[in-house]
């Protein structure tokens, strides 16, 4: 190394020294001089915040019904298209009953046949079962009578003293059993005709019920031809014309009621957990939001896809959601109380993770808080760590801000309608 060399390095030393203290003092000198940046503010606040679940769902009516004949026969004629509305037992359809109508005036001939029989056999056996009484009781009814006429004679002769008393009682005991046969064969010969009778009208009975048995059977079955609906709604298939054969079993036509609908959504099981029947809901419909309510919340998890399915019922007034359309739903699971919120707009993410808010301090700079994030719901969120209520978070301005950074407050611009109004 030359000489003049190493008494050039002390003073090239010195003198880098000296110009990285003026660098850095430049450096402080223009942060210093740096203008504050200007931001929005929004207290941090306490109060409720709804735990809303929000998922896609399939439509599904809220009723429906596939109309099927009970009998085969001929269609022949349907009396719907499809997007009629119809109504409960309205007819729809109607079958070839020409036979059905010729079997149900032969079993009615037949039921009016025993019903003759029947009254006949019941008016002539009365008659002699009322002749058969009165004969037969004659005798026993004399001999009362004689037993009667001779206990009276004896009685009156004890009175004047020429007849002694036990024959009175003799008489009177004759009386008595008299009396006992009369009536034990009045009963007797009752009890005969009795039998006899019913018998006899049990089979008149019996025909007769099996004749109406047999026409019931008859004109159950010609109605059977008159198709109705059960279920009040809308034509949504009819897959069979007149002249085709109807079998039983066979769709003639589907009816969907979309007077409400349902919307079946999988939700999370974390989510579920918070959702119960009646929880109020909301469908995002074509003419804005659909009230509703869960109706439905199974309890069994879907293996394929771990989730629940929840159902969500809304009336559907004009019709305009249907059946197999997808929808948004948000379901009110739960009302949290007292809870820190602050806007949205607020939260900004850190760079190696996680979220934080900016602090406007009352020195006028900007500090950055990490913060735990609870549930959200529209524009506002609620805090479970980091803030607490009264301090005021950055909202407009914060993004890009450095910790520490001054800054100074601003009032959000007046709308331009806000302007006219006023005006």
């Amino acid at each position: 190394m030359p000489t003049n060399w190493k008494h050039l390095l002390p003073a090239g030393l010195a003198l880098a020294l000296f110009c990285s203290a003026c660098g850095k003092t430049e450096k402080k000198a223009e942060a210093e001089a740096e203008p504050p940046v200007p931001v929005q503010v929004v207290n941090v606040r306490s109060g409720p915040i709804d735990r809303v679940v929000e998922s896609d769902a399939v439509l599904y009516p809220i009723n429906q019904a596939n109309v099927t004949p009970k009998i085969s026969a001929p269609v022949k004629r349907v009396l719907v298209n499809r997007g009629d509305h119809v109504k409960a037992g309205q007819v729809v359809a109607e079958l070839e009953s020409r036979d059905l109508t010729a079997a149900v005036a032969e079993s009615k001939s037949l039921h009016e046949q025993t019903q003759a029989q029947y009254q006949g056999l019941r008016g002539a056996t009365a008659v002699d079962d009322k002749t058969k009484a009165e004969a037969d009781v004659t005798a026993f009814r004399q001999a009362l009578e004689a037993a009667k006429r001779v206990y009276e004679s004896r009685v009156e002769l004890v009175k004047q003293g020429a007849l002694a008393r036990k024959l009175v009682d003799d008489a009177q005991v004759s009386m008595v059993q008299a009396q006992t046969q009369f009536d034990t064969a009045q009963r007797h010969l009752q009890t005969l005709n009795s039998v006899g009778q019913r018998q006899q009208l049990q089979a008149a009975q019996s025909q007769m019920d099996a004749a109406k048995a047999h026409l019931d059977s008859a004109t159950a079955q010609l109605s059977y031809a008159q198709i109705t609906t059960p279920i009040s709604g809308v034509v949504s298939d009819r897959p069979v014309y007149p002249g085709e054969m109807a079998a039983p079993g066979a769709p003639l036509l589907s009816i969907v009621d979309i007077s409400q609908v349902v919307a079946r959504a999988n939700i999370p099981v974390r989510d579920a957990a918070f959702i119960k029947v009646g929880s109020p809901a909301t469908l995002a419909g074509p003419d804005g939001n659909i009230a509703g309510r869960v109706t439905v919340v199974s309890p069994a998890v879907d293996p394929a896809t771990t989730t629940i399915e929840v159902w969500v019922q809304a009336p559907n007034e004009e019709e305009k959601l249907k059946p197999g359309g997808t929808v948004r739903v948000s379901i009110k699971a739960e009302t949290l109380k007292d809870v820190t919120i602050v806007p949205v707009s607020a939260i900004l993410n850190f760079d190696e993770g996680g979220e934080k808010v900016m602090i406007a301090m009352a020195d006028n700079t900007a500090r950055e808080r990490r913060i735990n994030v609870g549930v959200r719901q529209g524009d506002n969120v609620q805090i479970i760590s980091g803030v607490s209520e009264g301090e005021k978070v950055i909202v407009a301005g914060g993004l890009g801000l450095e910790n520490k950074a001054k800054i100074k407050i601003v009032e959000p611009p007046v709308a331009a309608d806000d302007d006219d109004d006023d005006k």
